[in-house]
């Protein structure tokens, strides 16, 4: 018969010593105090651009005053004094990057005490790309005026046409440019019209852009106001403003010559705005709904392959692709993009089966097979990866970083095979079919030398 085994009464006594201690003190200090129940406190990063071994500034706003913050990733404790909120509430610290710290969306927790609170801010940690492959293009560049935005080639006028507009509502400077191809030097521009029913002299500010060379007509988007107008490819003569709130945060513009479409991606409503180009009458909008249950599609940056007779688009929230059939206007599939963080770019090779999609917040380019939407290459190039383009003479992509500032070419194969200097603030990239791709970047201010440029990038043949 076997003996059951006992306890030894010394650490019976001690277990139960340890219970009582660890009951005092719970009790004495008063773990569950009053907590912060209108916690509005946040942390943000000032600097966009965060890399390893720096040192960034870090701003906290909406705390109570006398509110002292530690910061934790994971269960480290990266400041080892507690910020304190002043008497607005908030405080300015800086905070040393360790420098093995990997690129990426890192969760951090701001533990708040006095009275006690706990958010988690994300932290975006991104690697630097050297600068590469130069001697494989040729690059012109020249400056135009302040707050390019995006540019669009039309083979019929052999022209860019590019918009502009400076500063946060009421936006009172705006311009359509018409430039030429080959000197980078404006040729004809025009100021939108003012908004009616505002005594600010706003103007109907110009965003995307899209050509039209069977009507002979440009399109673009006016953000602020929620439509979009149409302007004359010759004379930039103003053909059709629409009401605003025709497009709901109007986004990209995109014209399908073969149907007679133009379509304009509202950017937080889950459709896109769809027009007849000839009549210039408003469609049915299309609706995309999103795989990811409880999340909502919304659209970013369009591409068409006018041939196959299909409409493509991506949508920043929730890292998803959606193919439409231009034929019927009917979305034929939405699928899922493994690490599409802030997905905003999007890029079709029909030839080659392939949709390029890049992503501002995972700094990366997605290359994925057409057909089944499987990610065949995930590939970081830079901080702020803003759009892409594809040229099909080189069969690269190009890749806007809009916070490193650089233009990232990519092959199918996922191959960085230049990485080349965009100035500040690199937004927009466009192909005009004849082996030249073109991109325009943003300034910092009026005196900034590196800014509100456009680009003329000619890969050489080899």
């Amino acid at each position: 018969m076997k003996r059951s085994r006992s306890i030894p009464t010394r650490l019976r006594v001690s277990a139960l010593g340890l219970a009582l201690s660890l009951a005092a003190g719970f009790a004495g200090a008063q773990v569950f105090d009053q907590p912060d129940t209108d916690f509005k406190g946040s942390v943000r990063a000032a600097s966009p651009l965060v890399l390893p071994g720096s040192e960034i500034e870090l701003e906290g706003s909406g705390f109570r005053p006398g509110q002292s913050v530690t910061l934790l990733r994971g269960e480290t404790v990266l400041n080892t004094q507690p910020y304190v909120a002043d008497a607005e509430g908030k405080f300015a610290a800086k905070l040393r990057i360790p420098a093995d710290a990997a690129a990426g969306l890192h969760p951090v927790v701001v533990r708040v005490a006095n009275p006690d609170a706990a958010a988690v801010f994300e932290l975006k940690v991104s690697q630097e790309i050297p600068m590469s492959g130069q001697d494989r293009f040729e690059v012109a560049s020249n400056k135009l005026v302040r707050g390019l935005y995006q540019s669009a080639y039309s083979a019929a006028s052999d022209a860019i046409y590019v918009t502009a507009a400076v500063g946060r509502p009421p936006v009172t400077e705006s311009e359509l440019l018409k430039v030429d191809p080959e000197t980078l030097e404006i040729v004809a521009r025009v100021t939108p019209a003012k908004v009616p029913g505002h005594d600010d002299e706003r103007v109907f500010a110009v965003y995307g852009v899209g050509v039209d060379d069977t009507n002979g007509n440009v399109w673009v988007t006016n953000t602020r106001d929620d439509t979009a107008a149409v302007y004359r490819q010759s004379d930039l003569s103003l053909v059709k403003q629409f009401e605003p709130g025709a497009v709901p945060h109007a986004r990209d513009v995109i014209v399908d010559g073969r149907h007679g479409r133009a379509y304009a991606s509202a950017f937080g409503e889950n459709v896109l705005a769809a027009f007849d180009a000839r009549t210039l009458e408003t469609l049915t909008p299309i609706a995309i709904e999103s795989t990811q249950r409880g999340e909502r599609f919304s659209p970013m940056s369009l591409a068409l392959d006018e041939e196959g007779g299909k409409l493509y688009t991506v949508s920043m929230s929730t890292g998803e692709a959606a193919v439409i059939d231009t034929t019927t206007g009917a979305v034929e599939r939405v699928f899922r993009l493994p690490n599409a963080a802030g997905a905003s770019g999007v890029a079709v090779d029909p030839r080659g089966k392939r949709l390029y999609v890049a992503s501002q917040r995972s700094d990366n380019l997605l290359i994925a097979d057409l057909d089944s939407g499987e990610v065949l290459h995930d590939v970081y190039v830079g901080a702020g990866a803003l759009n892409v383009a594809f040229d099909a003479g080189s069969g690269l992509a190009f890749v806007p970083n809009r916070v490193a500032g650089t233009v990232t070419a990519v092959n199918a194969d996922g191959e960085i095979v230049g990485n080349l200097d965009g100035g500040t603030f690199p937004n927009h990239v466009a192909t005009d079919g004849r082996g030249h791709v073109y991109a325009v970047n943003k300034s910092r201010g009026e005196n900034d030398p590196n800014g509100d440029h456009i680009r003329r990038i000619t890969p050489k043949a080899r």
